[in-house]
């Protein structure tokens, strides 16, 4: 018992978010009849939510340099926009729209970071302004109107799934293997980490704590995979995701920039004594979170099949949000990937659990406001007994 308290004391943020995306998970299951966990609903949920996803990723690197990025929604408005002008009006192939419009967002990246970093002039200040600006190139460029249809290839990216090799059959196989191959690598994971452990030192968990947290791992991805096996199997979007979490998980824990990322958050001063060069860090983090947004606008304009001149309303506050509750600090330098994404799904399972529920739009933001309140307050209040 020991042993998984001070396991639980040194990642309560991150498993504190797990235990309540379950609960609540729970919660509207039981409201809804079964409906919330039902295959259809689980799909529906990935789509929904994977653009805030997206820049849950880029917006927690920008959260742990102690920075902000409240331009995230615009971009990806505008992106949207450039790249429905790209492909509709100009009749450009996708592939080649598709990475135009992600340079693009590097070069938005760019601007702002280049703001931030080297005039030093107030991320907050920055954003807030590419906020306006990129809205209002938004509205100039699609003239106040939307475009539509896109190529049936590019609306793939958010609407298509990955093909089965089997026909006819009532589960989707190539799901299930899924399940099975990402069981193995849990297991070939653990198996690293203690041996890691073992090589320098550092002090371990009993084994029996990583078997345990092994075989939770296993049986929630297994029946997450069978239920998503039960409808049309893996959203080409939900493969995306996978990919980016895996990389940026492995640049933030085992990459020197990663850990310069860190550095920059924790404290600047100390950061750039030791070497770290900050400015560049910070430049590159917002480039990064650039080209995210431009994903991100791509995912959604995909998804809606147009751009819009709303598109990526309040796109910002839902990706801030869900760093927030999943365990970033508002002073920097204390965020992972992963708990964005916890996060992220948290904010998607309550917004669905409500509707299904039919709770208006007005109570569900103030619900989602309190959720947020409660998650900075409980970042601070375990500040305060550690200090």
């Amino acid at each position: 018992m020991g042993a998984i308290s001070e396991l639980f004391k040194k990642n309560i943020r991150q498993y504190g978010m797990i235990i309540a995306l379950i609960f609540i998970s729970v919660f509207f299951q039981i409201l809804t009849d079964g409906i919330l966990l039902k295959p259809l609903n689980v799909t529906n949920l990935i789509l929904q939510n994977s653009y805030i996803l997206v820049l849950a990723i880029g917006m927690v690197l920008v959260i742990i340099t102690g920075h902000i990025d409240l331009s995230v929604g615009s971009v990806a408005a505008f992106i949207g926009a450039l790249s429905a002008i790209m492909m509709v009006e100009q009749q450009m192939n996708p592939v080649l729209a598709v990475v135009i419009s992600l340079l693009m967002g590097a070069l938005v990246g760019a601007w702002q970071g280049f703001w931030v970093a080297y005039i030093k002039i107030p991320a907050f200040i920055v954003t807030l302004a590419g906020m306006l600006l990129f809205r209002g190139l938004t509205m100039i460029v699609l003239n106040g109107q939307s475009i539509a249809p896109f190529p049936k290839t590019f609306q793939k990216i958010s609407s298509g799934f990955i093909p089965d090799f089997t026909d006819g059959s009532t589960l989707n196989v190539v799901t299930l293997l899924a399940g099975i191959i990402l069981s193995v690598l849990v297991v070939l994971q653990e198996i690293r980490i203690r041996r890691t452990s073992v090589k320098y030192g550092f002090e371990q968990s009993p084994l029996w704590i990583s078997i345990v947290k092994a075989a939770a791992l296993i049986i929630v991805m297994n029946l997450f995979t069978f239920v998503l096996a039960q409808y049309n199997g893996i959203p080409n979007i939900l493969l995306i995701l996978l990919v980016l979490i895996a990389v940026y998980s492995f640049v933030m824990n085992n990459m020197t920039m990663g850990r310069h990322i860190y550095a920059l958050g924790g404290n600047e001063k100390a950061a750039s004594l030791s070497g770290v060069k900050t400015k560049r860090v910070t430049f590159w983090v917002f480039v990064n979170m650039g080209v995210l947004s431009a994903l991100s606008g791509l995912v959604f304009a995909a998804r809606l099949n147009s751009a819009t001149p709303k598109a990526g309303t309040n796109f910002e506050l839902d990706a801030i949000a869900a760093c927030f509750i999943g365990g970033a600090s508002a002073s920097g330098g204390i965020g992972t990937v992963v708990g964005a994404i916890i996060g992220g799904l948290v904010m998607g399972v309550m917004n669905n659990g409500m509707s299904l529920v039919g709770l208006g739009v007005d109570w569900q933001q103030g619900i989602k406001g309190l959720v947020l309140l409660l998650a900075v307050g409980f970042d601070i209040y375990n500040k305060s007994k550690t200090a």
